[in-house]
C-alpha cells in the first residue's frame, strides 16, 4: 500500500499530529515546517523526517503532499489551510479551526472548491469513553436529549503572559476558545448537533489583569468565560471554562447530558487527564447507573481516523462544517458578553 505524504506546519502543537501520524501504517511524515530553528532541528532529528522548512508555503511549493496538519497560533490557521487545500492537499486543522466563523466559512468554501477534506482536531472526541458514549448515545438510552453542561475550570492554569495565548490579536480569545471549544463540541457532538437558535454569554478577566499587570505582561483575553445556548429543538445546553478560577481542584473537566430516559457524564479524575464515564437510567421502575471500564476496542486517534477515512474513501467526523458552527457559537457568546445581551443565531 502507497503511503499518504503527510506535511505537519507548526511544532508546538504539531508534535502531537506526527506522533499521530506515525500510529497509522498508512502515512508517512515526510514534511514539517516552523519558522523556530530549534524546533525545526529538533522535531526533524527525532522522527526522521528529511523535509525541513522555515515557512510554510515552501513546503506547500516544493513538496508533493496528501495531507497537512495546520497547529499553528489560530491567527493563521485559515491562510495556511487555505494555502494547503489549494495545494491539493486534506488538511487537518488543531482547534479552534478560525478566528471566527467569517474566516471557518472561507475554510469550509475553499475545500469544497479543491474537492479536499478539512477536518478539525476535537481530540477529546477521541478518546475511549467519548467514543463509547456516543454510541450509546446512538442507541437511543437517553431517549431525548433536553439539558447539557459542559464545562473545564483550571484553578490556576493560565498561560505564559505574554505569549500568543493571551493577545486577542493572534488567538481570538482566552478559555472559551481555548478549552471551552473542546467541551463544547463534545457535548454538541453527543447531542447530535442541534441548530442553535440563541445564545447568552458573560467573559471576566478578574485574575489574570491583576497577575498580567503584576508581571508588566501583555494579556487582553478573559480569563473565565460561561455560556448559556438554546436550541431550535427546545434543548439547551450550558458551558464554562477558565483558566483562572478560585475553585478546589486543579484541573476540572466534565460533559453531562440529561435526556427523557437516561443521563451520561464523562469527567476528569484526581484533577488530571485520566477520564471516567457513567451512563444513569431507568428500567422497570429501578435506576440503574452504568460504568464504562476501558479499554474499547477500535477507538483511534484523530490523525490515524483522518488517514483511514482518505484511504478507505468514508466520510470523517469532527468535519469542517461542525468547526464553523462551533466557531458561530463563540463569536456568538463573545458578542453577548461584550453587548450584556441575548444574541440571536441566524
Amino acid at each position: 500500500m502507497k503511503k499518504l505524504r503527510v506535511g505537519v506546519i507548526g511544532l508546538g502543537m504539531g508534535r502531537a499530529h506526527i506522533e499521530g501520524y506515525r500510529s497509522h501504517p498508512g502515512a508517512e511524515v515526510v514534511a514539517i515546517a516552523d519558522p523556530n530553528e530549534q524546533r525545526l532541528k529538533d522535531a526533524g532529528d527525532r522522527y526522521s523526517i528529511p523535509g525541513r522548512y522555515a515557512d510554510a508555503p515552501s513546503m506547500l511549493r516544493r513538496e508533493k503532499l496528501d495531507v497537512v496538519s495546520v497547529a499553528t497560533p489560530n491567527k493563521f490557521h485559515k491562510p495556511l489551510a487555505i494555502a494547503a487545500l489549494e495545494a491539493g492537499c486534506h488538511v487537518l486543522c488543531e482547534k479552534p479551526m478560525a478566528m471566527n466563523a467569517t474566516e471557518a466559512r472561507a475554510m469550509l468554501a475553499a475545500a469544497r472548491a479543491a474537492h479536499r477534506r478539512l477536518m478539525i482536531n476535537f481530540s477529546f472526541r477521541f478518546t475511549e469513553q467519548s467514543w463509547a458514549l456516543k454510541k450509546e448515545v446512538e442507541t437511543g438510552i437517553l431517549g431525548d436529549i433536553y439539558f447539557a453542561r459542559t464545562i473545564w475550570h483550571r484553578r490556576r492554569g493560565l498561560p505564559g503572559f505574554g505569549g500568543w495565548f493571551g493577545l486577542k490579536a493572534l488567538s481570538g480569545g482566552g478559555p472559551l476558545i481555548d478549552l471551552g471549544v473542546h467541551r463544547l463540541d463534545l457535548a454538541l457532538w453527543l447531542m447530535g448537533y442541534p441548530k442553535p437558535v440563541w445564545v447568552l454569554g458573560s467573559t471576566y478577566n478578574h485574575i489574570a489583569s491583576r497577575l498580567s499587570k503584576k508581571e508588566g505582561k501583555a494579556f487582553d483575553v478573559e480569563d473565565l468565560a460561561a455560556g448559556f445556548i438554546k436550541f431550535a429543538n427546545g434543548a439547551s445546553l450550558e458551558i464554562e471554562a477558565s483558566w483562572a478560577a478560585n475553585i478546589a481542584e486543579r484541573e476540572l473537566m466534565e460533559t453531562r447530558l440529561l435526556g427523557t430516559q437516561g443521563g451520561l457524564v464523562q469527567r476528569n479524575l484526581r484533577e488530571g487527564y485520566e477520564f471516567e464515564a457513567e451512563l444513569f437510567v431507568e428500567r422497570d421502575g429501578r435506576q440503574y447507573d452504568m460504568k464504562l471500564h476501558p479499554p474499547v476496542p477500535g477507538v483511534k486517534g484523530a490523525m490515524a481516523h483522518f488517514i483511514d477515512c482518505i484511504i478507505n474513501k468514508q466520510p470523517h467526523t469532527a468535519t469542517g462544517e461542525e468547526g464553523a458552527t462551533v466557531m458561530q457559537l463563540l463569536d456568538a457568546l463573545y458578542a453577548s458578553a461584550k453587548s450584556g445581551a441575548p444574541v440571536r443565531i441566524r
